[in-house]
């Protein structure tokens, strides 16, 4: 019998287990892990769903709030009622439970679809936005980058930059002289090209250049000087002295009236501006009486078709255009019967009959009160066909500003291993590119 409540040292104090119940069923765990289950890939998923809306533009929160998992085993909280007999039927209130669980199984499932469908395509425009905004600043890029691209089909920009007439000149140039430029790994060789005829064309700043073309003052005045080399050696066939019978197949009329197909070159002197050298002797050597400064003094000769057939190296300021045309290699082209125009400066009519050629210049007083008739004809014919010459020089130093400035000392030092300085180089490269366009004749 069952002992007093309160007397627990006796054998009959412990209470019955079972309590009357002739069979007891084995709690399961099983519909619980199935909800742990549940509810953990709802979690994971969610979490997965929120990453995807931060990865994206801002996306509407969701309404609904993860649940929070209970990572705790607990026993099962209900023990299914025991039926009579060893067949057991199912309750309505357990059809009810299965029938929710999946309805809550089918809900999240759907939800997370049309979260994932509106993600993607969220995501897929702002992939396509992006790309076509790159497609875009790539285009605006590249139209600002001064490559072949950027001179391509727009005449208005090559003459601008280079002076060329167009562009397929210009590639023409290039294609010339690329496999004699030096490597560099901050210009490509079309860049190294634009630089010089740049900086020949407009006079730009070194610093300027360098923040155009992104690269330091040291680099960009190497390649300027290698480039330099390059179209000096290269373009030495552009200014060449042309055979008689090339000559007398393009006299202009006005030439041929004149003189006949005897003229040969129309001659005359410019002077470059340049810095006040230190050394006494340089000083006097390049002070000009004519233009009241330091300069040097060129010799350039040009066809009667307007191309340019011989210019000389540079001499100092003081120098007569006399002793220039004597010294300096012009005479030696000279045929006998060619005639050679010139201003009154050129005093060289034995120099040039001893290679039984004519000289014509304008006709002096000589004392005389004035000029008879036939002088002052034959002088201003002469102007009028003298006149070349002097467009020719203005239409270069107009086409290439650098030619315009004070030119520095260390351009007029003779280059290393060479007998010409930088400043000769510059000229003679700067006339190669006059001939290469059209005549102003």
């Amino acid at each position: 019998k069952p002992s007093y409540e309160m007397d627990e040292t006796n054998p009959d104090w412990v209470p019955t287990l079972n309590l009357g119940h002739c069979e007891v069923k084995a709690t399961t765990s099983d519909r619980h892990s199935r909800n742990l289950k549940r509810r953990y890939s709802r979690a994971v998923e969610d979490r997965a769903a929120k990453t995807m809306v931060e990865v994206g533009e801002q996306v509407t929160e969701t309404a609904s709030e993860t649940p929070e998992v209970n990572n705790e085993n607990t026993v099962a909280e209900a023990i299914e009622e025991e039926q009579d007999g060893e067949v057991e039927e199912e309750t309505p209130g357990q059809e009810l439970s299965k029938a929710a669980d999946s309805e809550e199984e089918q809900e999240p499932a759907a939800k997370r679809q049309q979260i994932e469908c509106h993600l993607c395509e969220q995501r897929r425009e702002e992939i396509n936005r992006l790309l076509q905004e790159n497609r875009e600043l790539r285009s605006e890029l590249n139209k600002k980058q001064l490559d072949k691209d950027f001179f391509k089909n727009d005449t208005k920009k090559v003459k601008y930059y280079t002076g060329l007439p167009c562009f397929v000149i210009l590639l023409s140039l290039f294609n010339t002289v690329r496999p004699f430029l030096s490597v560099s790994k901050k210009l490509s060789p079309f860049q190294m090209v634009l630089l010089t005829l740049m900086r020949l064309r407009l006079d730009l700043p070194v610093q300027h250049l360098c923040h155009i073309f992104n690269v330091s003052h040291k680099t960009l005045s190497n390649a300027f000087t290698d480039t330099l080399d390059v179209l000096y050696a290269r373009l030495k066939p552009m200014v060449n002295w042309p055979e008689r019978h090339c000559l007398q197949a393009t006299m202009p009329p006005q030439f041929l009236e004149t003189f006949g197909k005897h003229v040969a070159i129309i001659v005359d002197c410019f002077e470059l501006g340049t810095e006040r050298p230190s050394n006494l002797k340089a000083r006097a050597q390049s002070f000009s009486r004519y233009k009241g400064r330091h300069t040097m003094k060129y010799l350039i000769g040009i066809t009667p078709h307007g191309s340019i057939s011989f210019i000389s190296q540079g001499w100092g300021g003081c120098t007569s255009d006399k002793h220039i045309t004597e010294n300096c290699g012009l005479l030696s082209n000279l045929l006998p019967g060619d005639i050679v125009l010139a201003d009154r400066g050129f005093d060289i009519k034995d120099s040039v009959g001893m290679m039984c050629a004519e000289i014509k210049m304008p006709s002096f007083t000589k004392g005389r009160c004035q000029l008879d008739a036939k002088d002052v004809e034959d002088t201003r014919a002469l102007a009028h066909l003298r006149i070349h010459v002097e467009r020719v020089i203005g239409c270069m130093r107009n086409k290439y500003k650098m030619l315009h400035r004070t030119i520095p000392i260390r351009l007029l030092l003779t280059c290393e291993g060479e007998e010409v300085t930088c400043l000769d180089k510059i000229v003679y490269v700067c006339c190669s590119l006059v001939n290469m366009c059209s005549s102003v004749v």
